[in-house]
């Protein structure tokens, strides 16, 4: 019997989502990238076309039929921040809430790390010798990387005006780091706890 992910990967509907949510981003994008939107200045949107699309093909590439059933789950987990944040600035959301921006930090670091440990479970089953705590501290780490690589590109970008630029400040940098570790945290927990399908409590 199937457990944790895999279980997830075998219903019904999980391909279905997995291609439903890239359809969403490539139609959100299509809408942000020819529709001029007041709300949209300043976001880099064309830099991050590239970038966000990238991951709708990452998991059906590392994939490669490999293993049964598809990883749909930490398909949908992987391209659900990125539809996210784009629906976001479409609707003027970061503009209209002070607080938006901390809360997709966080939460779509969860999602992120969660997918991490979607992948991982699916392609190593078996964790070996590695404790849940060890295991957790793993996706943290993923997900600590992940965001100083984040903040560095858009640091890039903000000083060569790429991509039409970002409008950033040391303090959104600070607090994106903050944020999207902890949101790392809580989504490496809950990968371990409900993804694993372990039943030690090491």
């Amino acid at each position: 019997m199937t457990a944790g992910v895999e279980r997830l990967d075998a219903r019904r509907g999980a391909v279905p989502a997995a291609i439903g949510i890239k359809v969403a981003l490539a139609l959100a994008f299509v809408v942000a990238l020819t529709v001029p939107l007041d709300q949209l200045e300043g976001k880099g949107m064309a830099f991050r076309f590239p970038v966000f699309m990238l991951s709708a093909v990452l998991v059906p590439l590392a994939w490669r039929r490999r293993f049964r059933p598809y990883p749909a789950t930490a398909d949908v987990l992987l391209v659900a921040p990125f539809l996210i944040d784009t629906l976001g600035n479409l609707v003027g959301l970061y503009d209209a809430y002070d607080a938006t921006d901390d809360v997709m930090h966080t939460f779509n670091w969860v999602l992120l790390v969660a997918a991490f440990h979607a992948w991982r479970f699916r392609r190593s089953p078996d964790s070996g010798a590695m404790s849940k705590f060890d295991v957790w501290l793993l996706g943290v780490g993923i997900g600590a990387l992940a965001i100083v690589g984040w903040e560095i590109a858009e640091w890039i970008v903000a000083e060569t005006g790429a991509g039409g630029g970002l409008a950033l400040t040391y303090d959104d940098t600070v607090g994106d780091l903050a944020l999207s570790t902890a949101g790392g945290m809580i989504g490496s927990w809950l990968g371990v706890q409900y993804l694993s399908g372990r039943e030690d409590s090491a």
